[in-house]
């Protein structure tokens, strides 16, 4: 197996989203994606990139410091040694998390890995690549993820959350596209409708809201 990747940027940061936000975090951004969501805020990791040896990455996440350290994308399952670097993150101590979009099995992640599985909506266009046997590989320390755009998407979000046992496995978070769906709106059909999940705001987008990249 390749122990090379092609990195778009690693940086550090406030983690913006989900359970861990407002946590200082290390960013590992891959490059390639296998889907064009409408709506996506890092197109820019579609196919910008340098290929960098796994003991670089590693490397250079120990010059930024810092406990907790985020691979994402663009989609980094799309890579083929990302598995080996989340271990290797992993056996060298860190809290390390994969943001993927659920639309490649994810069986082949280390357990010791934190995952957050980013369902798409119907908003999206990508609705129908989701893999929801990969609700199965779910546990506690894991969480789902609904970006949300309108009303329908939010009933694609609640119906899929009723169908399946997400809730029951791991934390589930609905999340508003940024300028797009607004958050009090988005509050109160939650409330309406009692689900137990929790509304998710971008916090990078409110502390850096000029910045597209590296935030």
């Amino acid at each position: 197996m390749s122990r090379t990747l092609i990195v778009n940027e690693i940086f550090r940061s406030i983690q913006g989203e989900g359970l861990r936000a407002g946590r200082p975090c290390t960013m590992v951004r891959l490059t390639g994606c296998n889907l064009r969501c409408h709506w996506c805020d890092t197109a820019y990791a579609w196919d910008q990139g340098q290929e960098m040896p796994l003991a670089d990455i590693l490397t250079r996440v120990a010059e930024l410091g810092g406990p907790l350290v985020e691979v994402t994308g663009g989609e980094p399952l799309t890579q083929t040694a990302t598995p080996a670097l989340l271990t290797a993150l992993c056996d060298t101590g860190y809290r390390t998390v994969l943001e993927t979009n659920g639309s490649i099995d994810l069986g082949p992640v280390d357990e010791r890995a934190s995952k957050i599985v980013d369902f798409k909506c119907p908003s999206s266009g990508q609705s129908e690549t989701n893999c929801w046997h990969n609700v199965s590989y779910l546990t506690a320390q894991d969480e789902v993820k609904f970006v949300l755009a309108d009303r329908t998407d939010y009933e694609f979000a609640r119906d899929a959350l009723a169908a399946g046992d997400m809730a029951r496995r791991c934390p589930v978070t609905f999340h508003c596209v940024h300028g797009q769906l607004a958050p009090n709106a988005l509050a109160e059909w939650i409330l309406a409708d009692r689900l137990d999940v929790r509304l998710g705001l971008q916090l990078h987008r409110i502390l850096w809201p000029e910045s597209d990249r590296g935030v």
